[in-house]
């Protein structure tokens, strides 16, 4: 019940915020603060897999792309819609505000997940994908859209976690294997290299004792 949650975390995390957890944990307010705790403990075990997903979808878009039209702006070239050309402006701006060059490498760098995986959807097939995109997914083994569908679901995932939202009601286990089959359609050797340091299956294992109050979370 609302009123049992300590005062202190009620006023600096905020009702609303807090009341999601106790309803998930069906009025009991221990169980809630428990939720919570495990809600961002496994938002940071998901992040590193996450990061590797989005550093390497971006710089495997970037290298093609600056091959076929052989500069690094290669947003000046491509045939971007006005959406795309639009979030490429913002990103511009942003470096200008932190009163940073607009450089090329910079510029790639502001652009956001969404942005990369919207090159992979229909309205690029032909522009982009058939004749280079493609390219950078070497051990692609399903059609353009399966790929963008998987990778959109990613952004949405990805946005909750660094917005602070509640992810623990998915299906977790999926979407972190989903990151790494992502990962591997890219470069298997990253997505190896990447689960040595993976802490998330201990963090998923142990959300019942999490619960339990038998194991504290820590992030």
């Amino acid at each position: 019940m609302i009123e049992r949650l300590p005062e202190w975390l009620v006023r600096t995390l905020s009702l609303p915020r807090m009341s999601r957890y106790v309803v998930a944990a069906q009025g009991k307010s221990l169980n809630a603060v428990r939720l919570y705790w495990w809600n961002v403990e496994v938002c940071s075990a998901l992040y590193g897999p996450l990061h590797c997903l989005e550093l390497a979808l971006r710089n495997a878009l970037h290298d093609q792309l600056m091959r076929k039209y052989a500069r690094p702006d290669w947003w000046a070239a491509a045939p971007l819609d006005s959406q795309a050309k639009r979030l490429v402006t913002e990103a511009g701006r942003k470096c200008k505000r932190r009163k940073a060059a607009p450089t090329p490498d910079s510029i790639v760098a502001e652009l956001s997940f969404g942005f990369w995986v919207s090159l992979l959807s229909r309205g690029y097939d032909r522009g982009l994908w058939v004749p280079l995109l493609h390219q950078a997914f070497p051990c692609l083994d399903q059609p353009r859209k399966g790929l963008y569908d998987g990778l959109s679901s990613l952004v949405l995932l990805r946005n909750r976690i660094m917005h602070h939202e509640p992810v623990h009601h998915r299906d977790l286990a999926a979407d972190h294997a989903k990151i790494y089959r992502m990962i591997g359609y890219i470069s298997p050797e990253l997505a190896i290299e990447a689960k040595t340091m993976d802490r998330f299956p201990e963090v998923l294992a142990g959300r019942r004792a999490t619960l339990d109050g038998t194991r504290p979370a820590r992030f």
